[in-house]
């Protein structure tokens, strides 16, 4: 066993301690983007790498290389919200206008259908990189474009996470990272709050610049 799959059991159940660690900062990287702080990013980068490890060890291929792009996205977003709050200001956060909505859900859409086939395809060669590969490509795809409009501070980007819940925690569940598929319902009520919360401060600040 390698470290990956180190763990506990719980109720019979294995728990890797990857897969809890990394849902730990899942859950802090939510919060902390509620509270709008330069934070989230490290600690959702933090995160990744964890959650990397965990799904490599139970073959969820899609999972496994969202968790590559959240890397990638936290060093956007990083960058995009240091600029946004430089000097102390708070960071604004905005709407996204009806063409970025109609762009989001076009690439959400084209992008599941263009990753669903390549992983079916590789499936066909043998390489068996996903037994799911509809839901896998439909998270992978989800969480990305979720996460870059986090990184544009778009009040959006919680909607963009109901709806990648809403297959992730039955997924994971299916897939026996028990952690997994619980931080993703408990992620659920979380982004409610955190729209509320968003959509208020960019009503807010929407008001001021009228």
């Amino acid at each position: 066993m390698n470290w990956a799959e180190a763990g506990f059991e719980v109720l019979g159940r294995h728990v890797a301690w990857a897969d809890l660690v990394g849902n730990v900062c899942a859950l802090a990287t939510l919060w902390l983007a509620m509270k709008r702080t330069i934070w989230t990013w490290p600690v959702q980068f933090a995160g990744s790498v964890l959650l990397f490890a965990a799904s490599i060890s139970a073959h969820i291929t899609g999972n496994a290389l969202k968790q590559v792009l959240f890397g990638a996205l936290a060093i956007y977003g990083w960058v995009r919200w240091s600029r946004g709050s430089r000097g102390g200001a708070p960071l604004a956060v905005r709407s996204a206008t009806g063409r970025e909505r109609v762009a989001l859900v076009a690439v959400l859409a084209a992008g599941t259908v263009a990753v669903a086939l390549l992983f079916g395809f590789l499936n066909s060669r043998g390489l068996n990189v996903s037994w799911a590969p509809w839901p896998d490509a439909y998270i992978f795809v989800g969480s990305a474009v979720a996460t870059w409009a986090q990184g544009r501070a778009l009040v959006d980007f919680w909607l963009l996470w109901v709806a990648v819940d809403l297959v992730g925690v039955p997924l994971a569940f299916r897939s026996g990272l028990v952690v997994s598929g619980t931080v993703y319902a408990v992620f659920f009520v979380l982004v409610l709050i955190g729209f509320r919360d968003w959509r208020r401060e960019s009503r807010a600040l929407e008001a001021v610049t009228t």
